[in-house]
């Protein structure tokens, strides 16, 4: 995606502007079109739940699903850590309601979001395609009645 700023008409530039105020500039999006459908994401959580193996097949190190799942950051005054590609539970009171400490998740733009708890075996997808959410929480709540749902 290519974008322009425009300058009020009372302002005259002479030269050139410093900074991305001046002329088209292009926006990288990792995840800029990418599609799927809930069983194939089903079976990728699977995958990363199983340390990189999926049906007999390793696709993943388990070193490399480890990195990926482990807190990547700066401590940045947030209670959550941030691996390669998740949100990930470091402690307890990072948890609204239930889930697991290690617990990692995401989410996507159309409210699409998925958990994946090592420690209670368990993935958890939801798919509702619907842009703006307009402060819906049906994600968590999918994720906590998940967790009730557990009967031990």
């Amino acid at each position: 995606m290519v974008g322009t700023r425009s300058v009020p008409s009372t302002l005259k530039i002479v030269g050139t502007l410093r900074g991305s105020q001046n002329g088209p500039r292009t926006y990288f999006s990792g995840g800029g079109g990418l599609v799927s459908t809930a069983s194939d994401y089903a079976r990728f959580a699977q995958m990363m739940l199983n340390d990189g193996e999926l049906d007999g097949v390793r696709l993943l190190s388990r070193k490399t699903v480890a990195l990926m799942t482990t807190h990547q950051l700066d401590d940045m005054g947030v209670d959550f850590g941030f691996g390669l590609g998740f949100s990930i539970v470091r402690d307890a009171l990072d948890l609204n309601e239930v889930g697991s400490v290690g617990m990692y998740s995401g989410g996507g733009f159309f409210y699409t979001n998925f958990f994946i708890d090592p420690q209670e075996r368990m993935i958890g997808i939801f798919m509702c395609q619907l842009h703006p959410s307009g402060g819906l929480d049906i994600g968590e709540k999918v994720r906590i009645l998940s967790y009730q749902a557990i009967a031990d």
